[in-house]
């Protein structure tokens, strides 16, 4: 990994003590640091570069029809597109050769910054990606794009209606939370979780003798009986045009990040190595 590869560039050096024989010859630390940064680490983004352009060129016909939760905003198929893989290879790469400046040890120091790299990129998607950009929060009317599925068992009164993870009329959107709320606004559930829905299953729309002349008229049927009642889909998502807003400003967030370790690094080996 880049993570790991950046940790023992300079560290070992320290471990060894080789470091000394380069600094007592004409080249400074700065210019030693520099070297490795920018011959070693440029390296490291350009493969990663790479990399992305070849996976999101393959991938492009499957990302057009992928599933909710596999679209390109979703956190499993974002960070290996677009642009966003250089800056995790240049913060990885620059983040090893921090920690193994300031830790000296090979070993020690790969196994810091693989732990350190892995909590940020669970960190990111999970609690500052969805707020880079404010969240859109809409109701929609129930439909075959947002549910699921609808059935009712056998020792309920009334059946249960699961949502999927879409938002009608926003394909690849990125859904953060959808819920069912009833006819007096009150949330029933969601995120996956069946959610009882108050309507008649012995007559109407929904009743099975309805629904068995015509599976998919029926289905259609019953869920606009369903929206007549009242209930609603309260989604909050980012829509899928932020997909290259998201990755310039996720990239800018990693850009500082790596720029700051890097002047870390640099006052580090002017200051306090020896």
């Amino acid at each position: 990994m880049v993570s790991s590869g950046g940790a023992p560039l300079v560290s070992r050096e320290l471990e060894a003590g080789t470091h000394l024989l380069v600094w007592s010859q004409s080249i400074t630390r700065t210019r030693w640091l520099t070297v490795k940064l920018t011959v070693v680490g440029g390296a490291a983004v350009a493969a990663a570069g790479v990399c992305s352009l070849v996976v999101t060129w393959w991938s492009t016909p499957l990302d057009r029809s992928a599933a909710p939760g596999f679209t390109l905003m979703d956190p499993l198929v974002f960070g290996a597109r677009g642009i966003v893989p250089m800056a995790y290879a240049a913060f990885a790469f620059v983040l090893g050769v921090t920690v193994g400046m300031l830790v000296r040890r090979t070993v020690p120091a790969m196994a810091v910054t693989l732990a350190v790299f892995a909590a940020v990129q669970i960190v990111m998607p999970l609690a500052v990606r969805p707020h880079l950009l404010p969240a859109v929060s809409a109701s929609f009317e129930l439909g075959p794009e947002n549910v699921d599925s609808f059935n009712k068992l056998s020792d309920q009164e009334f059946p249960q209606v699961i949502l999927d993870a879409a938002i009608p009329g926003h394909t690849g959107a990125w859904v953060l939370s959808s819920r069912l709320t009833d006819p007096s606004g009150r949330v029933g559930g969601g995120d996956g979780a069946p959610v009882t829905v108050r309507v008649s299953t012995t007559s109407g729309p929904c009743a099975p003798s309805q629904r068995s002349q015509d599976p998919g008229r029926g289905f259609d049927a019953c869920l606009a009986e369903i929206n007549r009642l009242g209930y609603r889909q309260e989604a909050v998502y980012q829509p899928f045009e932020r997909f290259w807003p998201f990755q310039w400003i996720e990239t800018g967030i990693y850009a500082l990040v790596t720029a700051g370790l890097a002047g870390l690094c640099f006052r580090w080996i002017r200051r306090r190595l020896s």
